[in-house]
């Protein structure tokens, strides 16, 4: 029998309130931080010895913390992605080969985060070093997805998603370097935005990339907390080149023409209830005035061989640079296999690297070219439904896991290359309750594009909420096929 779903929604501080809920009644002295925190922090004791979610925390700083006032999100809990650095706490990067040292201060990012004045309650979980599309790194129990614990929460931010999904805060942080806020929305239910390359401060790790694919960002359980969060963080850094992103509050006016396409650029089949909730949003979005064309894959067929050599870069560059540039003590021997084999595989093509480097700038700038005969693209965000716990795991042969890999994740990587955002909307839930993501792009700086869609999405086919997943009945087919919705 499937295990029930994992959540810890209750009628206390926190109730089922998104993150913006929270802090207007923080605001208006409906609840007091103390009693906000409270609740957090036992929602978490409830649910993380099964989630294993939560690596390390900061409970009592975190009820002691008076957080700033007037700020968007002013005492509202978060977790921040154990990869980038918070003062007092080690930055483990998922990883058995890193024994990481306490930080003396916020990362770059980190106070970008906190001008918004939330409240850290510690660290989530990722895969090592976020190379893996499941949280389930070798020297510590898997994050399973709340919605069904057998399966993957997906990576690399997939401690964040499970938090956020299980309802323990409302708000996490998460990163994205080829699809790993993107990949656990859509696989916990959740909304996941990777905004254009510099619209958000950039680490110094993403700063050092020959093209950088990395964008910080949330995942969170409703569109508003998402265009809250957005627009609120350029109050604390702006990129000069980029539009002003509005506070987008609603559905725009508008009619956009959006270009579908369900095949991945790898090749791989997409499932058939993944290809019906897609087509059903597509559906959705004609009903609601748009125009929806079949387009093909936008991504020329190189393009996924040339990622994965450079995410093999990456996984070299760690194994071979992380005793310098990692902040504690580095033992790359006892680096997990799928970290080996991406680094050996990186090897075999080492010599080709200014060459992948400069198709990868040009696979980039053709998909950015598609834009001017479409205003938005819509597809899947993965081939298949949230994986098995197991199906990704590092500990099996390279190749084996490296072919899985490229098949479940086809849809992601190319917004960032191209540096342009791209969304996650849950679409619906398939025949086994598992939750389908789809995914919209637009063209770099257009996020106001994405989040208008979204809240009209979000009105036209309410999202599924985890508390009613193993109650509710199916009350209908007809809008996906096998896909159900509650």
């Amino acid at each position: 029998m499937p295990q029930p779903p994992i959540h810890a929604f209750t009628d206390d501080a926190l109730r089922d309130d998104d993150a913006v809920g929270v802090a207007q009644r923080l605001a208006q002295g409906e609840i007091s931080h103390r009693e906000v925190i409270a609740a957090a922090i036992a929602r978490c004791e409830q649910v993380n010895p099964q989630l294993h979610a939560l690596v390390s925390e900061r409970f009592e700083a975190a009820r002691c913390e008076q957080p700033p006032r007037n700020r968007a999100f002013s005492g509202v809990p978060t977790v921040i992605k154990d990869n980038i650095p918070v003062a007092g706490m080690p930055t483990g990067f998922g990883s058995q080969a890193l024994r990481g040292q306490i930080a003396a201060r916020h990362g770059s990012y980190t106070r970008q985060y906190q001008s918004l004045g939330m409240t850290i309650l510690g660290k989530s979980s990722l895969p090592e070093f976020g190379f893996n599309a499941t949280t389930e790194p070798m020297h510590r129990a898997a994050t399973p997805n709340p919605w069904h614990p057998e399966h993957s929460a997906g990576a690399s931010s997939g401690g964040s998603a499970a938090l956020v999904a299980a309802g323990v805060v409302p708000i996490a942080h998460g990163n994205d370097g080829g699809g790993s806020i993107r990949i656990p929305a859509a696989c916990c239910g959740l909304v996941g935005l990777k905004p254009s390359r510099d619209r958000h401060v950039n680490t110094a790790m993403a700063r050092s990339l020959p093209v950088n694919i990395v964008s910080e960002g949330v995942l969170t359980r409703s569109v508003r907390d998402t265009a809250t969060f957005h627009f609120e963080m350029q109050t604390a850094y702006r990129h000069r080149q980029l539009p002003l992103l509005p506070h987008v509050q609603g559905p725009g006016k508008t009619r956009l023409r959006i270009g579908l396409f369900d095949e991945s650029v790898t090749g791989a089949p997409t499932d058939k209830a993944t290809r019906q909730i897609v087509h059903a949003v597509a559906d959705t979005l004609s009903s609601l005035g748009h125009t929806v064309v079949p387009i093909r894959n936008p991504v020329d067929a190189g393009f996924a061989e040339d990622f994965a050599r450079y995410w093999g870069m990456m996984a070299f560059m760690v194994k071979h640079g992380g005793r310098l540039s990692l902040p504690g003590a580095f033992t790359p021997r006892a680096l997990d296999p799928l970290s080996h084999g991406l680094a050996r595989y990186y090897l075999r093509h080492a010599l080709a690297t200014p060459l992948i480097i400069k198709r990868l700038r040009q696979h980039g700038h053709a998909f950015a070219e598609q834009f001017e005969r479409v205003d938005v693209m819509l597809s899947p965000v993965l081939s298949q439904a949230p994986a098995p716990l197991g199906h990704l795991h590092p500990e099996q042969d390279f190749e084996v896991l490296f072919n899985k890999l490229r098949s479940y994740v086809g849809f992601t990587p190319i917004a960032n290359v191209a540096g342009t955002p791209a969304m996650s909307l849950p679409g619906g839930l398939n025949a086994q309750g598992l939750p389908i993501g789809v995914q919209l792009f637009a063209d770099w700086g257009h996020e106001k594009a994405l989040l208008e869609l979204a809240f009209e999405l979000e009105a036209a086919r309410p999202f599924p909420r985890i508390q009613q997943s193993h109650t509710s009945k199916v009350v209908t087919r007809a809008q996906a096929g096998e896909a159900l919705t509650l």
